[in-house]
């Protein structure tokens, strides 16, 4: 389990984490639940909001509260708010100045809450947070351009409990067949 901020992004960042991160494996989405569910609940209470107060904090934040839930409950239809508190911790640590004191493989993941959000000005913000940093564009662009086509995520469908319409369905299938 882990205990504190900077284990977070040691563990985020780390070559095991990058190796299967998108994997859909049981023993690893069990390894992520078994590290990360007790903080993850405490901070969805509020317990860590003093993280806030600095940039590492901020973004490991941002990592338990947007990022491990996808994996943590993969497969286990969960309504959790804690996407849009991640959301609330990126735009403060943007407005704190904290873009500025990230490196750029740690900056990106601050830019992610934008990405997840399911409001279009979050998504064009974000946007031009990955143009100002001269970050590769096509991932925010395709996560603005599914806020546009359908309103909302159609991969957090299952995760929040809700109804996937014909058209998601397919463009789902699709997606999945061009990853391979």
């Amino acid at each position: 389990m882990v205990t504190n901020c900077h284990e977070i992004i040691d563990y985020w960042f780390s070559d095991k984490s990058k190796k299967y991160w998108f994997s859909s494996t049981p023993d690893v989405d069990k390894e992520i639940k078994t590290l990360f569910e007790d903080v993850w609940l405490k901070a969805s209470k509020g317990d860590y909001s003093n993280w806030q107060s600095s940039p590492e904090g901020a973004l490991a934040l941002i990592i338990v509260l947007d990022q491990f839930p996808l994996n943590m409950f993969r497969g286990e239809p969960k309504s959790f708010d804690t996407e849009s508190m991640a959301l609330d911790v990126a735009i403060t640590a943007i407005n704190n100045g904290y873009d500025k004191k990230l490196t750029s493989d740690k900056l990106r993941f601050l830019f992610v809450p934008l990405m997840h959000s399911e409001n279009i000005e979050n998504q064009n913000l974000g946007v031009k947070l990955f143009k100002r940093y001269g970050f590769d564009l096509q991932w925010p662009q395709h996560h603005r351009n599914l806020i546009i086509r359908f309103g909302r995520f159609p991969h957090r469908n299952q995760i929040l409990g809700r109804e996937s319409t014909t058209d998601e369905i397919e463009y789902l299938i699709s997606e999945r067949a061009f990853k391979g």
